[in-house]
């Protein structure tokens, strides 16, 4: 991936962190985005004394302007935009009958509506250029539903119809995009759960074991680079079998 410029949105933390290491680690240039620019420029200073190139850039994903800033931004710095990868995404779980408009609309604008505006940006630079990669963090949910998750379920879900329509659209122009849909993934937040709760976790998981942030990582190096020029329009489930 060397001379190849990554844009990772929700890059601070979590699975985007892990995506925007590796593709760090195979010599992409990147552009770090998130809401929190304290957490992202001391990733960014991290990844610098590593020996990346890389910036920081703050930028909220459900705002039209403010994603075409971002985008403006990583041309002034890099003069391309070769790979864009829609992570930001965020959770206001409810039942159906508790959830407030505005847990739905927030989630749906988030983890929706910012991967529409970021694909729209990348798409006019990518189509001139002749080249791209697209990879949405869809998830499991998003394929099997989950009690709780209206919203969630529903954004991931419709994310993975947008890869698909704009797979369609991008085609000719050798642009692809697809999506990678993760399964329970140990973070944080699992890490706070309960031993007996995570056991019952895995249980459900064929391959007995909660993925890894790198898992999600490796799965997007692959749709990020040559090898996966003859790919578009798919979702690449990492989930240790627990949906097929």
């Amino acid at each position: 991936m060397e001379n190849r410029v990554a844009i990772v949105t929700g890059a601070s933390r979590g699975i985007g962190r892990s995506i925007t290491e590796a593709l760090a680690a195979r010599g992409a240039r990147i552009v770090a985005v998130d809401l929190d620019m304290q957490a992202t420029e001391q990733f960014v200073a991290e990844l610098k004394a590593s020996g990346a190139e890389a910036i920081a850039v703050q930028g909220n994903v459900t705002d039209s302007a403010d994603v075409e800033r971002m985008f403006e931004e990583a041309l002034k710095a890099f003069s391309q935009v070769d790979i864009l990868v829609n992570n930001a995404g965020i959770t206001q779980d409810a039942l159906l009958l508790r959830m407030k408009d505005e847990q739905w609309d927030a989630v749906l604008n988030v983890n929706l509506k910012g991967a529409f505006l970021c694909t729209r940006s990348a798409a006019k630079i990518m189509s001139k250029q002749r080249y791209g990669r697209i990879i949405n963090i869809a998830s499991i949910v998003g394929q099997m539903g989950n009690a709780g998750q209206a919203n969630y379920c529903a954004s991931k879900a419709g994310l993975i119809g947008l890869t698909k329509s704009n797979a369609r659209e991008l085609a000719r122009r050798n642009v692809t995009v697809n999506a990678v849909a993760p399964g329970f993934i140990a973070t944080a937040m699992t890490d706070a759960l309960p031993e007996k709760a995570r056991q019952e976790l895995s249980s459900q998981i064929p391959m007995e074991r909660l993925g890894g942030p790198e898992d999600i990582a490796n799965a997007v190096i692959f749709l990020a680079t040559e090898a996966s020029g003859y790919i578009t329009g798919q979702v690449l489930a990492v989930n240790g079998g627990m949906y097929m």
